[in-house]
């Protein structure tokens, strides 16, 4: 099992800081083997925070991620479907992919955040409506990166009258597509559909075995090979923030046994960088013994 760091606080810092904080967690980041680095894609702090606490742009972020570091898958866990439109999306996805030599995630869900699209002046459709962009989305997105399609698209809520990208992403035949997200009947089914990688969120092993036969059923029912598709936890960490690895380590041995590729911790407060030296890096070799 690999081990991921998501990055959801800017707050440990002053913001004339932050670019000297997210620098040496990349060092630290790559230098503790750690294999996935993403961030959340929301212009304020979620609920059970001060919704003006700071939040950076999630791919100008990105950007900077990439130019300090050089192995690191990176990502933004995940973008809301509201939030660009699908053509922009795959084109940033595109060109965070170039710059990072190949190490662009595109992760993206149904969006779901109504106070800061309200705020900023976004349309927040009714949910339906969301995963029904959030499919056309990524059929933009793939056509978008496939070599020999740049015509048009015609969908229900987009119109694109080509989908010329140039250049096209290194990552072949494209970047990984990670969709946000475990709703059985929606959700799930769009990552069997067209997901490279799902990501679930903090739960039991029972729990999560259950997510897993939901997907697989739903591979079936689209003539997919489930082993296509890397199931990763998204997990708070607790034994981490405490300094016992080896207990998160004994947590994730049965998520690991289920086939889960990867786990992705978040921050408690405080230093990034310091945290990911002392807490995250010594869990990688204990996790990869995991299998």
């Amino acid at each position: 099992m690999r081990v991921g760091v998501h990055v959801f606080r800017f707050d440990a810092v002053r913001p004339d800081q932050l670019r000297r904080e997210l620098a040496d967690t990349c060092e630290a980041v790559e230098a503790g083997g750690i294999s996935w680095l993403s961030v959340m894609d929301h212009w304020f702090q979620m609920p059970g925070y001060p919704a003006d606490d700071p939040m950076l742009e999630a791919y100008t972020t990105l950007g900077f991620l990439a130019g300090h570091t050089s192995t690191t898958q990176l990502g933004v866990l995940v973008t809301g479907v509201t939030y660009r439109h699908p053509g922009l999306l795959a084109k940033i996805a595109a060109t965070l992919d170039v710059l990072s030599g190949g190490r662009a995630t595109l992760g993206i869900g149904a969006a779901w955040y109504e106070r800061e699209h309200l705020a900023l002046g976004v349309p927040y459709p009714p949910l339906a409506e969301r995963f029904e962009r959030l499919a056309e989305t990524l059929r933009i997105c793939l056509q978008m990166w496939d070599p020999d399609d740049d015509g048009p698209f015609e969908g229900t809520h987009y119109r694109l009258a080509e989908t010329l990208c140039s250049p096209l992403p290194l990552s072949r035949p494209h970047p990984e597509v990670l969709i946000g997200g475990s709703g059985e009947r929606k959700t799930l089914r769009l990552v069997a559909q067209y997901g490279d990688a799902c990501n679930f969120f903090p739960s039991s092993p029972e729990q999560v075995a259950h997510k897993i036969d939901v997907l697989h059923r739903h591979c079936d029912d689209v003539g997919r090979d489930p082993a296509e598709i890397r199931v990763t936890l998204l997990d708070p960490g607790p034994e981490l923030a405490r300094g016992d690895a080896a207990g998160f380590a004994g947590r994730m041995a049965p998520f690991a046994a289920l086939g889960v590729e990867s786990v992705i911790v978040m921050p408690p407060e405080g230093s990034l960088a310091a945290w990911v030296r002392t807490q995250v890096a010594p869990a990688v070799p204990l996790l990869a013994d995991l299998g």
